[in-house]
């Protein structure tokens, strides 16, 4: 639970079989996460059972493919605040909260996985992976002119569900590039996000696509063709842009301290009649969050 919402976590999985308990308790140690779903993509034997023993839910997705499965995760999950990520010891349950806290200001948050100081020793994260995912984020960032984006293939992500089912209905991709399509589609229906840095560390096991040097080259020519697709519409489609611009109510402050605030930084200039009176409110504010005397 984050600030009255429900968070729910989406893991994919398909030949997690070592990592998968580990996991799905690593995402539900903090307390944060009201349900860990787990999407058995035809995973390798033993995997139910590993999941049995760590409180996740399992769902089955005979379809196979990694967009396939988090789809398969998104359209069963019914919490406020949906978080995906990966099951094989890459990404941290402590960043959980990192995302949440961004979730307050923006509807869309996007993990990063190429800040240097935040790759553990012996992640696959080499100099083509990191480069490669960097460079077509920036070539995307231009030709969109987004917001800072320095990773395409991240997995870690967190939505809003009105996001998501904003989007849902254009998520076509049931392959390895799904990720690309899921920003790409955030981007073309105007959903405000922002990427933040997460950790990511060494893989438990061995990845059946970005292990392979070539499988991994093919499906980064996969992420541009997608992306000048979008550029040069080859994706048309009617979507309805989101407008949502409603400000937040400090959650640091009383409410009606906040509603305050809000209404004299809307309604006062930035004379000082102004200043007086935003020092009153903040005066009321430090004096409504004191203990009373007893």
């Amino acid at each position: 639970m984050w600030r009255g919402k429900t968070v729910a976590v989406i893991l994919p999985t398909y030949n997690e079989k070592d990592s998968i308990r580990a996991a799905a308790f690593d995402f539900r140690c903090d307390g944060l996460a009201d349900e860990v779903i787990v999407i058995n993509n035809n995973a390798a034997p033993g995997t139910s059972e590993e999941v049995a023993g760590s409180g996740a839910r399992e769902l089955f997705e005979p379809r196979q493919g990694y967009g396939n499965a988090l789809l398969c995760g998104i359209d069963n999950c019914h919490a406020d605040l949906i978080v995906l990520a990966e099951p094989d010891g890459t990404f941290s349950g402590h960043d959980l909260l990192k995302l949440l806290a961004y979730s307050d200001d923006v509807p869309v948050v996007f993990g990063t996985r190429t800040s240097r100081e935040f790759i553990w020793a012996g992640a696959n994260m080499g100099p083509f992976l990191r480069w490669g995912n960097w460079a077509v984020a920036k070539m995307t960032e231009l030709l969109f002119n987004t917001t800072i984006l320095t990773d395409m293939g991240c997995t870690y992500r967190l939505f809003h569900r009105g996001a998501l089912q904003r989007i849902r209905p254009h998520l076509t991709i049931g392959g390895s590039h799904f990720g690309p399509q899921l920003l790409m589609e955030v981007i073309a229906h105007g959903i405000p996000f922002i990427e933040i840095p997460v950790n990511y560390h060494r893989r438990v096991g061995e990845s059946s696509v970005t292990g392979d040097l070539w499988k991994a080259f093919w499906l980064g020519m996969r992420m541009i063709t997608l992306v000048l697709g979008y550029r040069f519409g080859l994706h048309r489609a009617e979507r309805v842009r989101w407008n949502d611009r409603t400000r937040r109510t400090p959650y640091d402050l009383p409410e009606t301290v906040g509603r305050d605030l809000v209404a004299l930084h809307e309604s006062t200039s930035s004379g000082q009649n102004g200043r007086d009176s935003v020092e009153v409110v903040q005066e009321d504010a430090v004096q409504a969050s004191q203990p009373s005397p007893k």
